[in-house]
């Protein structure tokens, strides 16, 4: 009998073709007589377009096609509900990168050159470079016809917070600031366009969402949405970066119909950096009211965050900072103001963790802070606030599971929590000390919009193998192997008899994509239905064959059996006379799963997600205090995922996105200089090489929630969220010093401990 893959290390269902370097990337794909494709961008923040010339490079041989502003479509898109971005700028340049010109010719080279050869004059503007200056009372508005330049704003106070303020025996305010973060994927966005002999327009590219994106170039390129075509080319790595906010698609797509030949267009790296959107710094001013036992009682934030010149999904980023972390908490008083500004910067947007990453750096920073100020282990803090399975949080959101307590035990114990803090901190210039941190996320999110299901189709084809459809995208997470995982423990079939067709929206079901950490929610509650109706309909035929009940049937090995006996039919022989015989058709099935969640309503309260991830992560740091080095001794991440439905890909989601962590709280940030990019490219952009990261260790916690497939939740983005506040709380208990700005550099840990030492020297003196 096959043993189902549920729960077991299995490999990815792409591995083998990415490995023997078969699998399709979009920059692999070609075409006769694709063209390739270049872009010119701004040089300035800000500019009005005085004059462009394109005649030299219209008349360079091989060029095919020269585009600017003036002969793209005049209607605005926006990867959010902002729709203030052009497909290549008309008029006026908003930030240093804007896409300004695009070519299109028979060679790389050729295109390049022609790049070279367009003619701009500019008249540089006054550019705001930072959310002060935006929202200062005289500043111009970045975009014509706003009063100001506050892109979104979200405000809430539920219960009464002053009021619990004030009877709190412990009150404490203090302000973090949050970097942006580059995506860092090891493919740069890329895409090809083609017309096809119907006219319709075919979009093979490096997506998170074929539907969104088929969206966004049918509006934006003034198309009927019936008249595009997306497909997914195999994607990798996508991190948020690759949902809608990029403008490499659109680019593409508009030389493809002006040139009338196939289009590619694949970014090098340093051209990804000025075009991807980075995760939303903020500037996060947060107050607490805590009891003299560590039960919070009050919470106060406001929130400063800077979407950069278009606002994309930087709002909902900010909602997400606003109010995921309430929902941890049994406190009932909440308040926050956050504004999302614009900037004539680079614009920033969805990145993993989605928001969470930055409100969680506060909160986990500021109840360390309060715990050593109550003398109280900041675990205990920790467990006398968090929200139990069963409780409904402060925004309406039910807690159908939660592994947060065991989370934290695990990875605490794992460390030796108690005996590591009780040890001496070291002598001499290293000093060593241990933080930890706890964080919650979602598994799907009904937020954005009144939907947040999947649908999945299956084919038996006539030897009994299965082709499964979905509109998911795997970006290298994982996708295609938890469907075929799912699919093939349902029919009781091999894995290697399910094949998961690329996304593909003239073929696929619709779906929304790889985002929130829905797919397997959604897309395996989804996939469980369609193999269970497609099992029901293989055991009626296989019932009226047999001349048995189908209460007495079971699938094993490929086969409909009769319980206790030795009658059976092969699947392969089922499917084929499910199509020959009178009024037969096709074995197939499609069903859709919409999970049974609430939009919020206009207060924002509601039951937005179906499910909730928690985890929790401990770790031990050197720091030297000579150089203001800090090392990462040890990391234990403790994951609540609902259910293990593949041991060896969570670990792997987990351990990257404890990387990616470790890179946001020591090392990585885009400098911005006048405007400018600085450091856009892989040799200046600092992120955590192999001899930074410890052997990095970790555990899961099931806590099998009732809405997942088999009890499962996302495990792609929890992990990335407690590691930056678990590594600054270790700092302090190494050193003494409470760094509040990320990253942590040798640089802000040195003039600290210099602070603390003057200021120390005052106090004897006085």
């Amino acid at each position: 009998m096959s043993a189902s893959p549920l729960g077991q290390e299995t490999s990815q269902v792409t591995a083998r073709a990415k490995v023997l370097g078969r699998a399709q990337y979009a920059g692999d794909l070609k075409f006769p007589g694709m063209l390739h494709a270049k872009v010119l961008r701004s040089p300035y923040p800000h500019a009005r377009i005085v004059r462009v010339d394109t005649t030299a490079a219209r008349a360079l041989p091989g060029v095919k096609a020269v585009l600017t502003g003036a002969d793209a479509p005049a209607r605005p898109w926006g990867g959010g509900p902002h729709k203030e971005r052009h497909v290549l700028a008309r008029e006026v340049v908003r930030f240093a990168g804007e896409e300004v010109a695009a070519v299109a010719a028979v060679t790389e080279d050729i295109a390049r050159d022609a790049i070279d050869l367009i003619e701009v004059e500019y008249e540089e503007l006054p550019a705001l470079l930072s959310p002060g200056e935006a929202l200062d009372a005289e500043a111009p508005a970045v975009h014509p016809g706003r009063k100001d330049n506050v892109a979104h704003a979200i405000a809430f106070h539920r219960g009464d917070v002053d009021a619990a303020m004030a009877r709190a025996d412990l009150v404490h305010e203090e302000t973090y600031i949050t970097q942006a973060q580059y995506p860092g994927y090891l493919e740069p966005m890329a895409s090809v366009a083609l017309v096809d002999p119907e006219g319709r327009l075919h979009v093979w590219t490096s997506t998170q969402s074929v539907f969104l994106a088929r969206a966004r170039l049918a509006a934006a390129l003034e198309l009927p949405i019936s008249s595009v075509r997306v497909t997914q080319a195999t994607t990798g790595g996508g991190f948020g970066g690759k949902i809608v906010e990029d403008d490499n698609q659109l680019v593409a797509g508009l030389l493809a119909l002006r040139a009338g030949l196939p289009v590619r267009l694949v970014n090098n790296r340093l051209e990804d950096f000025l075009a991807c959107c980075t995760s939303v710094p903020e500037r996060i001013t947060l107050k607490l009211g805590m009891t003299r036992e560590g039960v919070i009682v009050a919470k106060d934030v406001k929130i400063i965050a800077e979407c950069g010149a278009y606002a994309g999904l930087s709002g909902e980023v900010m909602h997400v900072s606003s109010m995921r972390s309430d929902n941890m908490h049994r406190n009932a008083n909440v308040r926050c103001d956050a504004k999302l500004v614009y900037t004539h910067t680079p614009p920033h947007g969805a990145f993993r963790g989605f928001g969470g990453s930055q409100m969680l750096f506060a909160l986990n920073s500021h109840i360390d802070t309060m715990a050593r100020k109550l003398g109280l282990d900041p675990v205990e803090v920790h467990r006398r606030n968090a929200i139990g399975q069963g409780e409904t949080s402060v925004h309406g959101w039910k807690i159908g599971s939660t592994g947060l307590l065991e989370c934290i035990t695990q990875a605490t114990e794992a460390i030796g929590w108690a005996a590591r803090r009780a040890a001496p901190r070291g002598t001499g210039s290293r000093r060593r000390g241990v933080g930890m941190a706890a964080v919650m996320h979602v598994s799907g999110n009904r937020t954005m919009g009144n939907w947040d299901g999947s649908t999945v189709a299956i084919k038996m084809n006539e030897d009994g193998r299965v082709v499964v459809h979905s509109g998911e995208c795997d970006m290298g997470q994982g996708a295609m192997t938890m469907l075929s995982q799912v699919v093939a423990h349902e029919l009781a079939i091999p894995i290697g008899h399910v094949h998961v067709a690329p996304p593909d929206t003239d073929s696929a079901p619709y779906a929304l994509g790889s985002f929130a950490s829905r797919v397997t929610m959604s897309a395996g509650n989804a996939a469980i239905r369609s193999a269970q109706a497609m099992r029901d309909k293989l055991f009626a035929l296989a019932a009226a064959l047999m001349e048995v009940s189908s209460q007495d049937l079971e699938l094993a090995d490929g086969q409909v059996c009769v319980r206790g006996t030795d009658k059976r039919m092969a699947l392969a022989d089922l499917a084929r006379q499910h199509v020959w015989r009178h009024g037969g058709e096709p074995l197939q099935t499609t069903v859709t799963w919409d999970p049974p969640t609430v939009m919020h309503d206009k207060d924002l309260y509601g039951n937005v997600a179906p499910a909730h991830s928690f985890a929790a992560q401990a770790v031990e740091v050197e720091v030297d205090v000579e150089t203001g080095q800090v090392t990462l001794i040890d990391s234990y991440v403790a994951d609540d995922l609902g259910k293990v439905l593949n041991p060896v890909a969570v670990h792997g989601q987990t351990n990257g996105a404890s990387v990616q962590a470790i890179g946001w709280a020591l090392y990585e940030q885009l400098q911005i200089e006048d405007g400018r990019i600085a450091n856009g490219n892989f040799a200046d952009y600092t992120m955590p090489t192999p001899d930074a990261v410890p052997l990095l260790r970790g555990g899961f916690v099931e806590s099998n929630d009732p809405n997942g497939p088999y009890g499962a939740k996302g495990s792609s983005e929890t992990a990335i969220l407690p590691g930056a506040p678990a590594i600054a709380n270790a700092v302090f208990d190494a050193v003494g010093v409470r760094i509040t700005s990320l990253p942590i550099t040798p640089e802000k840990i040195l003039a600290a401990l210099d602070a603390r030492g003057r200021g120390a020297a005052e106090a004897r003196d006085a």
